[in-house]
């Protein structure tokens, strides 16, 4: 069983920043990836941003030069340092990640969301 615990969302004003944090936990040997994803009322949850074992990122085009996706040293927190926000931001946010267990199984899992609200 692997759990996510995510914080950092709330209330800012447009142009302002936010940082949320999501840390893994459980039966975990090895995490590919973990990622931030985000769903607004109504519509389908995107990507956000990812990154890899290796350290690589991806990017929404929505996001790019705004939103910065890193981790910690033992790999198990992820951040979203979001700056220049705006209220198109305004979403449910949830991390994902993707790992591999004892048994070598490799399994996706979800955070509980949290939410971010940007007024004009």
């Amino acid at each position: 069983q692997v759990q996510l615990v995510e914080s950092g969302g709330g209330l800012v004003q447009s142009g302002g920043s936010l940082t949320l944090s999501c840390t893994a936990s459980g039966r975990i040997s090895s995490i590919n990836s973990m990622g931030w994803y985000r769903q607004a009322p109504g519509k389908q949850r995107d990507l956000v941003a990812r990154i890899f074992s290796g350290g690589s990122t991806v990017y929404a085009d929505s996001v790019k030069g705004r939103f910065t996706i890193s981790r910690d040293s033992r790999g198990k927190t992820v951040y979203l340092q979001m700056n220049s926000l705006k209220p198109e931001d305004t979403a449910v946010y949830f991390c994902n990640v993707d790992i591999y267990d004892y048994n070598s199984a490799r399994n996706n899992y979800w955070g509980q969301g949290t939410q971010v609200t940007v007024s004009s």
